[in-house]
């Protein structure tokens, strides 16, 4: 079984979101968040730094890393899973019963070589993300081999690690994405003081709030924005590079509009709930592609916080059998239809009491309760099996 009194290493805390868990994990067992300084020469250079950042609370310790160290030959030249594995055991009270939470297919070998409970937590379809595909396989095989317990975000990245990296069905437990308890309303309300950039906007607000590039439909929600003169727009995000000429130009024309139309730029974490509980609706416009359509949506756990009502296009496999705490369209005039409904009604739906009692289980701290209890489930589990 796992001692909850024994250091968790989990590595490595560079998204958001796994910091969000990192450091709802902190409250259960000390933790470790693991952030690597991933440069050409790391192989050469050798330092820790750890801080204790306060948003979220946690200890949080930076180490060089070469980069390119998991792939073939840089793993045999730099040898930095040997160096990173001893890093982490010198870091336990005992590694042999220390847990690690591995976050990239690329600390295969780390998991591996770690002498006690290994988790592998898979927030993204990761072999959408690099060129070679069958090398992220590989180390995808590797990782479900080595841990304990694997823990996707959504039922698809599930699928795809039963079909693809060959991992045992029963090692699997899918942990979501989340938001804070903190965030969490208490009672049905409606919406909240606006933050001080939104103070000179016109109510009612439709938000969107998320990386505001090419997970988004800009030309579905241009049409919409065109036909919704009566409504106000706000954009909480970063707005990263789009290569697609139509979409990129869509958001562009979206961009150049005043008055109705803002875009506030990216805020930390902590701040969208603010924002979230400040919009009259929240949109969730994202296009149909991957890796977004297999992953988990983090906004949505944030607006289910707000407890304002919903609209999502279909983009996303999660949100799917997400109603009806909000409501799926399949095309612009589906939404200007779904918004004239919530206009007449106030910006009800009737399932404000609903989204309080869902969202009440759909945190962060719950999530880390469940792989804890999960973890602890398994390791008893094999230690009852003949000859453990």
């Amino acid at each position: 079984m796992f001692n909850p009194k024994v250091i968790s290493h989990v590595l490595d805390v560079r998204p958001v979101w796994i910091k969000e868990f990192a450091s709802a994990l902190s409250a259960l067992t000390p933790t470790i968040g693991w952030c690597p300084e991933i440069t050409n020469t790391g192989r050469l250079r050798d330092y820790e730094n750890e801080t204790m950042i306060s948003d979220p609370r946690l200890r949080v310790r930076t180490f060089p890393l070469q980069r390119g160290f998991a792939k073939f030959p840089m793993t045999h030249l730099a040898r930095d899973t040997d160096r990173l594995t001893k890093r982490l055991m010198v870091s336990s009270d005992s590694s042999d019963e220390s847990l690690l939470i591995s976050c990239l297919p690329h600390y295969a070998a780390v998991a591996e070589q770690w002498p006690g409970a290994v988790i592998y937590y898979v927030t993204d379809r990761f072999v959408d993300y690099w060129k070679n595909a069958s090398f992220i396989k590989s180390l995808e095989r590797r990782s479900c081999a080595a841990a304990d317990l694997v823990c996707p975000n959504s039922r698809r990245i599930a699928d795809y690690l039963i079909k693809e990296a060959h991992c045992p069905p029963g090692k699997i437990e899918i942990i979501p994405n989340a938001t804070r308890q903190a965030n969490v309303k208490q009672q049905p309300g409606s919406r909240a003081i606006l933050p001080d950039d939104l103070q000179d906007i016109v109510a009612p607000i439709a938000g969107v709030i998320g990386n505001l590039a090419a997970n988004t439909d800009w030309l579905l929600l241009e049409t919409v924005v065109k036909q919704t003169d009566w409504l106000s727009w706000v954009f909480v995000g970063p707005t990263d590079e789009i290569a697609g000429r139509e979409q990129r130009a869509a958001r562009a024309r979206l961009e150049q509009q005043d008055g109705r139309v803002r875009f506030v730029g990216p805020k930390p974490y902590s701040e969208l709930q603010r924002y979230a509980r400040a919009f009259d609706v929240a949109i969730l416009p994202y296009l149909k592609r991957e890796p977004t359509f297999s992953g988990s949506a983090t906004r949505f756990y944030e607006h289910l916080a707000a407890g304002r009502p919903m609209i999502a296009t279909r983009g996303f496999e999660e949100l799917l059998h997400k109603e009806p705490l909000l409501r799926l369209i399949d095309s612009s005039s589906e939404m200007i239809r779904a918004l004239d409904v919530l206009r007449s009604n106030g910006f009800r739906d009737g399932h404000e009491q609903l989204r309080l009692e869902t969202s009440q289980r759909e945190t962060w701290e719950a999530r880390a309760a469940t792989m804890m209890a999960a973890i602890d489930d398994r390791l008893s589990a094999t230690k009852a099996l003949p000859g453990k």
